[in-house]
């Protein structure tokens, strides 16, 4: 019976060029702060993919609070909600309002209406300014927070986030991660930094697809940390 407040992996499995990526995962996620930690190429990113629908498994399913996520694409649009490494890919619209609203419209919100309810997320979030301001004159940081308000304006229970903080100064680094902490959604968070995870619910360590640890915070950081060190005296790249 599918869990109605979990992400459920059911024997996912993808390959890529006869390698696999994620190699058979099953996982009931319910805890609302989750981490995936892992080097490069450990499959972190796809896992985050598969999850929000955007790219089929060769086998298994994923399940989004009770939201099958390749056979109901429009309940998977307002089941969750995805941050990408790079703002600009998912930057789609001139005008703030504008990528705010489109969301809304997907979701079956009349244009205006949609523009109204953008509006409204601006003003609670004390942008209210930003409304008509073209979204290329945003830094790397207000466009980070532009597709989080996107994001929330659709009101999704799960939202995922893959390296949300590459690129950002450590003020707005500071202000996103204190937004993120206080949103009442479950949030499932990829990133290179453990420090980012140290308060996180639940932390999953990939390695070659595979789930090398799973547990709390304070038992997987310490041993994925201890792991990267060990790599980098090993990698005659770093004598």
């Amino acid at each position: 019976m599918s869990h109605p407040e979990a992400i459920e992996l059911s024997g996912l499995t993808l390959s890529r060029d006869a390698r696999r990526v994620i190699d058979a995962l099953s996982l009931t996620l319910t805890e609302k702060r989750i981490g995936i930690v892992g080097r490069n190429g450990s499959g972190k990113s796809t896992l985050l993919r598969l999850i929000a629908g955007l790219q089929a498994p060769d086998s298994g399913q994923v399940r989004v609070h009770g939201v099958d996520v390749m056979r109901e694409r429009k309940a998977t649009i307002g089941a969750l909600g995805i941050l990408f490494q790079n703002p600009d890919h998912q930057i789609i619209f001139p005008t703030v309002e504008e990528e705010i609203a489109f969301g809304l419209t997907q979701l079956g919100s009349p244009r205006p209406e949609a523009r109204t309810r953008a509006r409204a997320v601006l003003e609670a979030h004390g942008r209210a300014e930003w409304a008509m301001r073209a979204t290329q004159t945003l830094s790397q940081g207000q466009r980070h927070y532009l597709c989080l308000m996107a994001v929330l304006a659709m009101e999704p229970a799960v939202i995922l986030l893959d390296e949300p903080f590459t690129g950002l100064d450590i003020p707005t680094t500071m202000q996103l991660n204190r937004t993120l902490d206080a949103l009442a959604q479950q949030v499932v968070l990829v990133t290179h930094d453990p420090e980012l995870l140290v308060h996180f619910d639940r932390v999953l360590w990939l390695d070659e697809g595979r789930l090398r640890a799973d547990g709390a915070a304070g038992d997987v950081l310490p041993r994925f940390t201890e792991a990267m060190h060990q790599m980098g005296e090993a990698d005659p790249c770093w004598q």
